[in-house]
């Protein structure tokens, strides 16, 4: 006879880690940890493909931050840019314009940390035909 197994804790999510999505922000995301239960914070994993940039946008409320894993690229806060590469670390205030383009041959690949938790009411496409392309230092 088997031993039933014990419940598992309230504070243990179990994985397999949700799929990867691809976004019409143009950049792929795996989510690490965005549930109801933390609504502090949440971990995603992005991935944008070389020559591609990511839409225009802001989040309402919620601050994000880029840990950049692999890759390179520019990524542009409020009308600021600079480059990244891997090891670096973006801060991005709520409710300020941001997008990231991949300079490389390789993905660009970060953790976007956001604290309180991403929520798709929270994002806001800033993208129209007068925005003009990222430019790069």
């Amino acid at each position: 006879m088997t031993a039933a197994r014990p419940p598992r804790p309230a504070w243990l999510v179990p994985g397999p880690f949700p799929a990867e999505f691809h976004t019409d922000e143009r950049c792929s995301i795996t989510e690490q940890l965005n549930l109801d239960a933390s609504p502090e914070a949440s971990l995603a994993l992005a991935r944008v493909a070389p020559g591609v940039t990511t839409a225009l946008h802001a989040l309402v409320g919620v601050v994000e931050r880029y840990i950049v894993l692999a890759g390179e690229g520019v990524v542009e806060i409020g009308g600021d840019s600079a480059r990244v590469a891997a090891g670096d670390r973006v801060i991005i205030p709520a409710d300020v314009a941001q997008r990231v383009r991949n300079t490389g041959a390789a993905d660009l690949v970060f953790y976007a940390l956001c604290t309180p938790r991403f929520r798709p009411e929270l994002y806001r496409n800033l993208e129209d035909d007068r925005t003009p392309p990222i430019r790069g230092p």
